[in-house]
């Protein structure tokens, strides 16, 4: 038999968290939502429908969220009789579809995947996805999946399902929403198998408060940032490698302007040098950390 929990971070979701839960409940054993700090009764909404609450005394984002839902789930496990197998997330919005866990589930009890990701255009972007949806999104995938390594259609996704033994392989260092990204990097640094399932969403029941653009800017330099140690070449040897050409071509360019009596000022030159120097040494510290990157993971 396979117990399934599901974890429901919630923040100021009172009207369609209730609705949430009760759908969820019909496919899982347990509902644990995490009440990230809400002014309003998302807690006692929850309880009422059936679920177990965990309360942050104030908003600490759906990073933060995620890692105490995962917490509690070891507790229980190691405490508790009845241990879960399967964990799912599942965001309280109602944008999500309770009626699709299922499909999420089913590649983890068939053990061919230890974290199944829902897409939203696993077949492509929809029409009715919103324009800057669309825009976002692909800049989103493109990063996450270079700097994990991976090809995900729909790396934001808050809709998911983890084998139970795939939870120690998160470092679930980011509280905010780039939690996403930096849960597919570590799962595929771990070799957990990923598998893709598409599913529905409603974009009539969006009820964000952040701004999209800068919930967006700020995942993007987050994933960006991830990359320092995950993919030191692309991080710093490429751009190194960039401004290295810059500074060669330009420094030849003004060069021979200086040679030619074109132009009696060195300090373009000068210029050109530093940039030269400058992308040797983003080159070399990437390929240095990229080295030592190699050898902890042999070493583990």
């Amino acid at each position: 038999m396979t117990n399934i929990i599901a974890i429901i971070p919630s923040y100021n979701e009172e009207i369609p968290l209730g609705t949430v839960v009760l759908r969820t409940l019909q496919y899982v054993d347990k509902v644990i939502v995490i009440d990230d700090g809400s002014s309003d009764k998302t807690k006692e909404v929850a309880k009422l429908a059936g679920a177990e609450v965990i309360s942050h005394p104030t908003n600490l984002g759906k990073g933060q969220g995620i890692k105490t839902g995962f917490e509690a789930i070891k507790n229980i496990n190691n405490n508790n009789s009845l241990n879960f197998d399967i964990v799912i997330t599942i965001d309280g919005d109602g944008q999500n579809n309770p009626d699709e866990i299922p499909l999420l589930v089913s590649p983890i009890k068939s053990g061919l995947a230890d974290l199944v990701n829902g897409s939203r255009y696993i077949e492509g972007i929809e029409d009715d996805t919103p324009a800057y949806r669309r825009v976002g999104q692909k800049v989103l995938d493109k990063a996450t999946n270079i700097s994990s390594g991976l090809d995900i259609t729909d790396s934001q996704s808050g809709f998911r399902a983890f084998s139970i033994k795939s939870l120690d392989y998160f470092k679930l260092k980011d509280s905010g929403f780039g939690i996403e990204s930096e849960m597919l990097s570590d799962a595929a640094e771990a070799g957990l198998k990923i598998v893709e399932v598409p599913i529905t969403v409603r974009y009539d029941l969006d009820g964000s408060t952040k701004n999209p653009v800068t919930h967006g800017v700020g995942v993007l330099l987050k994933i960006i940032k991830d990359m320092e140690l995950r993919r030191p070449l692309i991080y710093f040897t490429l751009p190194g490698f960039i401004i290295f050409l810059i500074g060669i071509f330009t420094g030849i360019w003004f060069l021979n302007d200086y040679i030619s009596g074109t132009s009696i000022n060195f300090g373009p030159t000068i210029i050109s040098i530093m940039l030269i120097i400058v992308g040797l040494f983003l080159m070399l510290n990437g390929i240095l950390l990229d080295s030592i990157r190699k050898l902890i993971d042999r070493k583990l």
